[in-house]
């Protein structure tokens, strides 16, 4: 029974100056570096997932952008698995599942950006797969939302959905609590 680090869209334009600027996302960033640097030195599996716009008319992660970079707080080893995705869910139409199960995976530790989109459908579609997630709520962010005339703060809008995600769909821990529980 393998754990594995799944580490969701931590791209450069959801940081200061990018073209999707995000909640926080320098500190989140750099909680899921910790979370990172703990799997690193365990030997466990890695797999970072990153988002590459298709969509006529996306306005970010666009193809052979600085944007669509990884951030350079969580940049991957040469050994580290890479996943692109296109969709919210990185699951959907990707290599994820079936590297998971040729790794022996059966639980996921899951953080990453933005909370209400690509965090929300990744950790619903890894329940459904089979998988025991945990996630690690302070290395995720998201962003004020929008709808027709009320604005949804970011921290509201973050912790509504990971207060939905937790029990069911995972476990959800802070970095601290979950480097905790790791003795």
């Amino acid at each position: 029974m393998s754990t594995a680090l799944i580490l969701v869209d931590i791209q450069n334009d959801y940081f200061p100056n990018g073209k999707m600027e995000l909640s926080n996302p320098v500190i989140a960033a750099e909680k899921a570096s910790q979370i990172l640097t703990w799997f690193r030195q365990n030997n466990l599996p890695i797999f970072h997932i990153q988002h590459i716009s298709i969509h006529e008319g996306a306005g970010f992660f666009l193809p052979n952008t600085k944007g669509a970079e990884i951030n350079e707080r969580v940049l991957p080893l040469e050994q580290e698995s890479i996943i692109i995705k296109h969709t919210p869910n990185s699951f959907f139409k990707t290599e994820l599942e079936s590297k998971l199960r040729e790794h022996g995976v059966t639980k996921l530790v899951i953080c990453g950006m933005m909370t209400h989109m690509c965090i929300d459908a990744t950790v619903r579609a890894a329940m459904e797969l089979g998988f025991e997630s945990t996630l690690i709520e302070d290395a995720c962010s998201t962003r004020d939302l929008v709808y027709q005339d009320k604005v949804v703060p970011a921290d509201q809008v973050h912790y509504a959905f990971v207060s939905a995600l937790h029990g069911i769909y995972a476990n959800v821990v802070s970095t601290e609590g979950f480097l905790q529980q790791q003795g």
